[in-house]
């Protein structure tokens, strides 16, 4: 894709996980999370907290209209906080997992991998949202770190958006490029998140370097970094993320979105 075409999806980052894709007249929020800086217990034996350390870059208010939320899951706070979860009711559909749909309820829409729902454009045309392979963490998580869904964006004239949610597995980023690939744009949930006390601290979503590899396997022509600032577990920020993709020769992909 040209990068004129690309003109026609912009992407903002406000934070963590949350940004908004504008797409065919239609206005996608990613993971919302809008709290300020605080702790959040969490279900493990021990005292151990999420960490928020910096506030979003936007309130909910300042969003202005939003037609839908892509949640690549619910059970955690640092992709869905509480002023999020509130959020959440405020859009007309709420895209997720299935088991997160269960329990969410209301506007929630679970998504398995590879089904697809549509949204009307503003101007007639359809907007395809695909639910997409994902995996929080090493082989055999699920039990632990719950379900989560990716997304893709398609439509008839309009370059492809693929949002990874937070997927640590690059076995599903090749199973998405054999359907999707080439993407114009790749909202990546980087950050090398890990936690000392959970799967020997493996990585529970890409790090810098996967991420790298993750846009060589799509094809992305664009690269949009997200989930790698605001929350004290995420391992690696903009500097390493910059390295990483000079390393692969990828440095000219990078938007950082701000």
């Amino acid at each position: 894709m040209s990068s004129a075409s690309s003109e026609k999806v912009p992407v903002r980052v406000y934070g963590g996980p949350t940004t908004l894709i504008e797409y065919g007249g239609l206005r996608f929020v990613t993971d919302p999370t809008f709290d300020a800086p605080g702790e959040y217990p969490m279900p493990f034996p021990g005292d151990h907290k999420l960490v928020k350390t910096d506030p979003a870059a936007i309130t909910a208010a300042d969003l202005g209209r939003v037609d839908a939320v892509l949640l690549s899951h619910d059970e955690h706070d640092d992709n869905l906080d509480h002023a999020g979860r509130a959020f959440l009711a405020e859009v007309p559909v709420v895209f997720t997992t299935v088991s997160g749909a269960d329990r969410l309820g209301g506007n929630a829409h679970g998504l398995a991998f590879w089904q697809t729902d549509e949204l009307k454009r503003p101007d007639g045309g359809t907007v395809t949202i695909t639910g997409l392979p994902a995996r929080h963490g090493p082989e055999g998580c699920e039990p632990i770190t719950g379900d989560v869904v990716g997304f893709m964006l398609t439509s008839d004239d309009l370059p492809s958006v693929y949002v990874s949610g937070d997927n640590a597995n690059l076995e599903h980023v090749k199973e998405i490029a054999e359907k999707f690939a080439p993407v114009d744009t790749a909202v990546l949930f980087l950050g090398g998140a890990r936690m000392d006390f959970a799967f020997d601290n493996a990585l529970l979503t890409l790090d810098s370097a996967l991420g790298a590899e993750a846009a060589k396997i799509l094809g992305a022509r664009r690269v949009v970094p997200a989930h790698y600032d605001s929350w004290a577990h995420f391992q690696e920020g903009r500097k390493e993320i910059e390295a990483a993709f000079s390393e692969a020769g990828l440095a000219d992909r990078l938007d950082f979105a701000r």
